[in-house]
């Protein structure tokens, strides 16, 4: 599986955050983004893929094993995935605390657990504001993480009364890295695609979600 490959499998997984990475113009760093992006969907989509609880948790627990090698600079050969977010990491000081948040709050909801907003989507939008603008560029984003985790379980008054806050954190945001938060401006996942990316170009102009 290629870098391309990794785009359409966003593409396909996570409509939203592939279309603000759309505005990303440096394909490097886009491509970083999609990386971490891909790492994501992997771990979504493990409870469709196995039949019992415990299945989807040794798989969990397999990806976090794998997250030695990931940060070692020895990723498993042959897993595009991995190899990828080993270079994504060195090259931007991405966090392995957030990664494994991530993990342990999948294990959590096939537990039963309630949505962790700061482990789904505050941390990882955190990282994405990493790789898009450096280290030191990410204080300010999350409450447009916690905007976006409202939006996508579905919470959208608690969303939009959090938005004038959010706006107000990315206000230091640099440009480049605003496609990193852009998809927190998206008010209705079930919205047409067409919708959403004018919706994107909208919000990436005027800077706000």
């Amino acid at each position: 599986m290629r870098r391309m490959d990794l785009d359409a499998q966003v593409r396909v997984a996570d409509f939203d955050r592939w279309a603000s990475s759309r505005l990303v113009g440096d394909e490097r760093l886009r491509g970083d983004l999609i990386t971490l992006y891909a790492f994501e969907a992997e771990l979504m989509a493990i409870p469709a893929k196995v039949s019992q609880p415990l299945l989807a948790q040794m798989r969990y627990t397999w990806w976090s094993d794998q997250l030695d090698g990931v940060f070692d600079g020895e990723p498993r050969k042959g897993h595009p995935v991995l190899e990828r977010l080993s270079s994504v990491v060195r090259a931007h000081g991405v966090q392995r605390e957030v990664l494994n948040a991530l993990i342990e709050a999948h294990i959590g909801r096939i537990q039963g657990q309630p949505h962790s907003l700061d482990a789904f989507f505050v941390g990882p939008m955190r990282e994405a504001v990493r790789i898009l603008g450096g280290p030191g560029e990410t204080a300010s984003t999350d409450v447009a993480g916690e905007v976006w985790g409202l939006t996508q379980t579905g919470r959208f008054d608690e969303a939009s009364r959090l938005r004038p806050e959010a706006n107000r954190g990315l206000r230091g945001l640099p440009v480049r890295a605003f496609p990193a938060v852009a998809h927190a401006a998206l008010r209705d996942p079930a919205a047409p695609e067409a919708l959403k990316r004018l919706r994107l170009a909208g919000a990436a102009f005027v800077g706000r979600v």
